[in-house]
């Protein structure tokens, strides 16, 4: 019963609040051509905090993830059909610690047929925001348009007093028919900012602003309705990536070692017993290696297993001047991003120095 209130309420006040003045004031037959000329966005719902319910409208934690369909978070925000036509589908409706690339794979097969229709002007994921970085980066290596795919999600539950959910979902509707975000990669617009696939990183675990971009910043603002961008996506992505997943029904194993204080190479021979093709090691400093771990890695190296080097300290980069052996080096990409690239590249070919190509280009 509270949940059904507090969505009836957020949805009421959503439409009295911003119902369109326009509408009011044109004939049926202008309202009814104008809503026929708007493109189409998708909404693809997978879950989420954005989707969360919980007990009582101060709880934003403890609270169920996923718990409402893609139709309750469209219903709740009016305001898109300002901008689109607005049509949804359930892809997944987990909370995002349990995605998985068979759920990539289904998501992004999607967003490519969707694209190819002339009426789609963009497609909306609404996801949860412990992997959402990830989602987004693999779309941006996948996706094969350059119409916008516009990642959100939110912090606190849909019944939460202040969730932010509503207004970030009606931010990526703006972002994704906005026609300055063509090209620009998959974007995520959460809390009145637009970041970049790549740079894009969950920087704290309760806050509302968690999502930047710490080495090179936001690309764009949504305030006062209006989207405003500031600097281009340099590195390359979607149409100008040589990954296709149209025929893939899974990845190659990747796994990451973390490094730490007496650190040693059983978690590197674990992966490689377990089938990794590749290791992502998120390695101190400038992804320094412990000296225990060397032996292990030299090992899977000699068995074809591809070694990148990330680092752990959140920001920075490991360039090719801490090369070591045939490992690839991740320049500035986080070990969970590091991660995806690896597994994409490796449907590509397992030479180190073309990987290490494609981590400097992508």
């Amino acid at each position: 019963m509270i949940l059904r209130k507090s969505l009836v309420a957020a949805a009421l006040a959503t439409a009295i609040i911003t119902a369109p003045i326009a509408a009011a004031l044109t004939s049926p037959a202008a309202f009814a051509e104008q809503q026929q000329a708007k493109g189409t966005v998708y909404i693809l719902a997978t879950g989420g905090t954005i989707a969360g319910a919980a007990k009582s409208a101060t709880q934003t934690t403890g609270y169920k993830a996923g718990a409402l369909g893609v139709q309750t978070l469209i219903d709740a925000v009016p305001r898109m059909k300002d901008y689109a036509k607005i049509e949804g589908e359930q892809i997944a409706n987990i909370g995002s610690q349990d995605m998985t690339t068979d759920i990539w794979l289904k998501l992004a097969k999607r967003i490519n047929e969707l694209l190819k229709r002339d009426d789609v002007t963009g497609v909306v994921i609404t996801h949860g925001t412990d992997t959402l970085e990830e989602t987004a980066y693999f779309l941006n290596l996948v996706v094969k348009s350059d119409k916008p795919v516009v990642m959100v999600g939110a912090m606190r539950p849909a019944t939460a007093i202040s969730a932010d959910g509503p207004m970030n979902l009606l931010d990526a509707v703006r972002v994704a028919t906005d026609p300055e975000s063509k090209g620009r990669g998959v974007l995520v617009a959460l809390n009145d900012t637009i970041n970049a696939a790549r740079a894009n990183t969950k920087t704290n675990t309760a806050s509302l602003q968690t999502f930047s971009s710490p080495e090179v910043g936001a690309v764009g603002m949504i305030t006062g309705g209006k989207v405003r961008y500031y600097r281009q996506v340099e590195r390359e992505h979607t149409t100008k990536t040589p990954f296709d997943v149209s025929k893939l029904d899974k990845l190659p194993r990747v796994d990451i070692i973390y490094t730490h204080v007496s650190d040693d190479g059983v978690m590197a021979d674990a992966a490689v017993a377990a089938g990794a093709k590749g290791i992502v090691s998120a390695g101190s400093g400038m992804g320094s290696i412990h000296k225990d771990t060397y032996p292990a890695l030299e090992k899977a190296i000699a068995k074809g297993v591809v070694v990148v080097r990330s680092n752990r300290t959140g920001s920075g980069f490991v360039d090719a001047a801490q090369q070591w052996k045939d490992c690839v080096t991740a320049d500035n990409l986080n070990p969970q991003k590091a991660r995806i690239l690896l597994q994409l590249a490796l449907t590509q070919t397992s030479d180190p120095k073309k990987i290490q190509e494609m981590f400097d280009k992508y």
